[in-house]
């Protein structure tokens, strides 16, 4: 692959990085990947590489740029409790702005040749679903995103095509809380919401111990499917 890190102007001054990975086609539609509490690590890096393999003009900002730049912590006792406390210190405001440039520097680049999409896991599955209220992308995909069920408010902001994974067996959000947010669109023809039975929060990582590859292939293949039929 031929990933990079480039820069962005941010709102306010400044700017912060954004990893990007380039199609083999060298253009495509736009996908903001939106990293976990370890920040754009090897496995965030890989999601985008793959998405870019399968097309996609990928950009994955640096979400924590304001405390320290390009954060990449590991799965592990050392650096989990680092991430934690990134996430604690996020300014969400300004971390929902510097989403909103990222995409729209995506929609400038010439390589971006159709519309662009957010997806996201765990903060970055919740701040998926705040770039889709905000309006700043064109579509959304929220892989576990954790406090969704409190931003139910923001619902009717939400125009765009919306694509939800959730685990079963989340312990970090209950099923409860999925149910919450499954009455909250349940008159919307184009979100989807999708469960996936006996499997944990963080599912789709590779690099952690509640990976599923049964879950984890088929939440991909849908999010394929999904995108396809919305920014392709």
């Amino acid at each position: 692959m031929n990933g990079h890190w480039i820069d962005i102007a941010a709102h306010d001054g400044g700017s912060f990085g954004a990893y990007v990975s380039t199609p083999p086609k060298g253009s495509g539609p736009g996908l903001v990947v939106i990293q976990e509490i370890w920040g754009v690590n090897e496995h965030i890096r890989d999601v985008a590489d793959q998405y870019a393999m399968d097309g996609f003009m990928v950009y994955a900002p640096d979400v924590f740029w304001r405390q320290q730049p390009r954060v990449d912590l590991g799965y592990n006792e050392i650096d989990t409790p680092k991430a934690f406390a990134f996430m604690t210190a996020l300014d969400a405001t300004n971390a929902a702005k510097d989403l909103g440039a990222t995409a729209a520097a995506l929609r400038a680049n010439s390589a971006c040749t159709g519309k662009v999409a957010s997806l996201g896991f765990c903060m970055g599955g919740r701040l998926s679903f705040v770039c889709a209220a905000d309006g700043a992308v064109d579509a959304a995909v929220c892989y576990y995103g954790g406090g969704i069920h409190t931003m139910l408010d923001r619902a009717p902001d939400i125009k765009v095509p919306m694509l939800l994974h959730f685990a079963e067996n989340d312990g970090y959000i209950p099923m409860t809380a999925v149910e919450s947010v499954k009455t909250a669109f349940g008159d919307r023809d184009n979100v989807r919401i999708d469960v996936y039975g006996g499997v944990d929060h963080g599912f789709n990582c590779w690099g952690r111990p509640m990976y599923n590859q049964r879950a984890a292939a088929l939440a991909r293949g849908r999010s394929l499917s999904f995108l396809a039929g919305v920014i392709c």
